[in-house]
């Protein structure tokens, strides 16, 4: 996956025609953008309200499955309750959850080290105040505080004795607290949040094909050769692979600063599906958005809904490991079957000769 194969989606107002005096058109025009304002207003205070009333009932499951490969490289974390993971770190009445998936190329030692050490170098060196509500000078602490997990993670990778210098792993979190969402990346993992059906990608694939990936990497020296970074790598930031880096403090074509997204979410978000790519290489993220949300209005069960992600990836012949985590932030409305329809019959009005004339046949005369 990684390396390359030479080395290894107002209020609409609709206004009915109908004939009018001339005299009174401008009284019509008047009444027509008093009622256009008002609505716009009441349409922005539903969505407002909306979003501060909405709390997400927290859900998830996961499937991860070696696919093709020799080895299996990927490592997910998955924690619907950050708050009794943590102990007292959050507050207990906002609901809290963090999910992650790795994707390790040169072995697996640098996914798997980061995944164990996901909550000191996430959380513990962090100070969440204890409140109920959460206001912006918090977010950019915390957006602040993954970045620079990310950079501590990378670093540690560096110093770390048991993880070669030619090993790394791309890295994607999401961190749920009350109703805002941050979602953390580096590399070609993704997250899409489902938006009433529609697929709102939450984060970025880092490939030498994106054009301002390349003209960074470009611009600080690296090359791109035949889609790989430098000619063996197929994503522009992950963490480890330290034999591709330059020296501490220098800039670097390969880097680990991921990108940060964050929203607040609404009812209108229905749940997020994080994946290593693996699912990406063979799914558009319309395609795993509605695979999903049918199969939960069939059964709303999140853990088979990334299993048949993992299986139809394998079925659409993926040539990687496969791991896909589903988060659900609120239940699906079920489809109800369609009761079986009855044979109507059309009433057929007999005269009596006729009458007379079957009973005569069915007696046999």
């Amino acid at each position: 996956m990684i390396v390359s194969s030479n080395m290894g989606a107002e209020a609409d107002i609709i206004f009915r025609h109908q004939v009018v005096d001339v005299m009174s058109i401008s009284t019509q025009v008047s009444r027509f953008d008093s009622v256009a304002a008002c609505a716009e207003t009441i349409g922005d205070a539903v969505i407002e309200s909306s979003v501060v009333k909405f709390v997400p009932r927290i859900r998830s499951g996961s499937c991860a499955n070696i696919g093709p490969r020799r080895s299996m490289e990927d490592e997910h974390i998955r924690i619907d309750d950050l708050s009794s993971h943590l102990g007292s770190i959050f507050n207990p009445s906002i609901p809290s959850a963090f999910y992650a998936v790795f994707d390790g190329h040169g072995g697996v030692d640098a996914a798997a080290y980061i995944k164990s050490n996901a909550t000191r170098l996430f959380f513990e060196d962090f100070d969440f105040p204890q409140v109920s509500d959460i206001d912006a000078v918090f977010l950019k602490e915390l957006e602040d505080s993954h970045r620079k997990a990310f950079l501590l993670a990378d670093l540690a990778l560096a110093a770390e004795s048991s993880v070669s210098s030619s090993c790394g792993t791309t890295v994607l979190t999401a961190l749920v607290l009350g109703r805002h969402l941050l979602v953390a990346n580096a590399g070609d993992c993704r997250a899409v949040l489902c938006r009433k059906g529609t697929a709102v990608e939450m984060s970025q694939d880092h490939r030498p094909s994106y054009l301002p990936e390349r003209k960074r990497v470009e611009e600080l020296g690296g090359f791109i050769d035949d889609g790989y970074l430098n000619g063996y790598l197929s994503v522009t930031r992950a963490l480890g692979d330290w034999d591709m880096k330059f020296p501490l403090g220098s800039a670097s074509p390969l880097i680990a600063e991921p990108d940060v997204r964050q929203i607040v979410l609404s009812e209108d978000d229905e749940f997020l599906i994080i994946g290593c790519d693996g699912i990406w290489d063979v799914m558009s993220s319309q395609f795993a958005v509605s695979l999903v949300r049918r199969a939960l209005r069939r059964h709303d069960n999140p853990e088979e809904c990334a299993k048949e992600l993992v299986n139809e990836a394998s079925r659409l012949n993926s040539s990687d490991n496969l791991t896909a985590i589903v988060i659900c932030f609120s239940s699906p409305a079920r489809v109800e079957s369609c009761p079986p329809h009855r044979r109507r019959f059309r009433n057929c009005n007999l005269s009596e000769e006729a009458r007379n004339k079957l009973k005569s046949l069915l007696e046999g005369n």
